[in-house]
């Protein structure tokens, strides 16, 4: 299938009034876009674990330090006190670590598509190269889990990222702060064993829909242009969306 190049302003170029610049700069300029978009998924790849890494040092150090408070009252009133002070500190941090994480992954997918929207630029100059492309070069969400490698279950995608793992985490904190403030009210057991497992599919059922939602809201890198083969309907639609005001 022979590709045309998008033609930006109506076939007018920045080059000159109905000029274009050479294939030879377009593909300069478009490797060092992409090089620049390699780059900066390098580095948002390194902030987030370097993130998840500092919060599981924090839950560590708390880990340890009641375990010896522990040691020291026989898990009295002053274990609970101490567990009570300590483990809000270490949900803040979890939540906050959460909410940045999703927030790098937003970022993330932006690169790739825009690596794949690249590529489709690539394959417009040289469309027979196109048998050598093992990744995406599609700039719609089919195209992005073809470049991630999730194009065969994307169902199960969100389970196994890296904010799903601290989401997990942070729940497991916030079951454990509501059974210690339970048994501190003297609530009847089981309710407190309950409270906390109510917390726990809360905590994250509260935690996935804010995920979607901040989903919902990404634009990415705007309407699809080199939308995948069957998928086009979608790319329409969203450009309708976008044309819509406050769409």
């Amino acid at each position: 299938m022979t590709r045309r190049w998008p033609e930006p302003d109506g076939g007018r170029s920045r080059h000159g009034e109905g000029e274009f610049a050479p294939n030879s700069v377009r593909l300069q300029i478009l490797a060092t876009e992409h090089w620049s978009l390699l780059a900066t998924r390098s580095l948002t790849w390194t902030e987030s674990f370097s993130r998840a890494q500092m919060f599981l040092s924090v839950l560590s150090g708390a880990v340890v330090a009641l375990a010896l408070v522990a040691q020291a009252t026989s898990f009295g009133a002053g274990f609970v006190a101490f567990s009570l002070v300590t483990l809000p500190v270490v949900l803040f941090v979890g939540l906050t670590t959460f909410i940045r994480l999703v927030a790098a992954n937003n970022d993330e997918a932006r690169w790739v598509l825009g690596m794949n929207r690249i590529r489709a630029a690539y394959l417009a100059l040289a469309p027979e190269l196109e048998p050598y492309f093992i990744t995406g070069h599609h700039d719609d969400e089919k195209g992005l889990m073809v470049t991630t490698g999730y194009a065969d279950f994307p169902t199960f995608y969100g389970y196994v990222t890296t904010p799903a793992v601290i989401g997990v985490i942070d729940g497991v904190v916030a079951a454990t702060i509501v059974f210690l403030a339970a048994g501190q009210l003297n609530v009847v057991s089981p309710l407190p064993a309950s409270l906390a497992l109510v917390t726990f599919v809360v905590w994250n059922i509260a935690l996935s829909r804010y995920v979607a939602r901040d989903r919902r809201r990404q634009r990415f890198v705007g309407p699809a242009i080199s939308p995948t083969p069957g998928n086009e309907s979608a790319a329409n639609d969203e450009r309708d969306s976008l044309r819509t005001p406050g769409g």
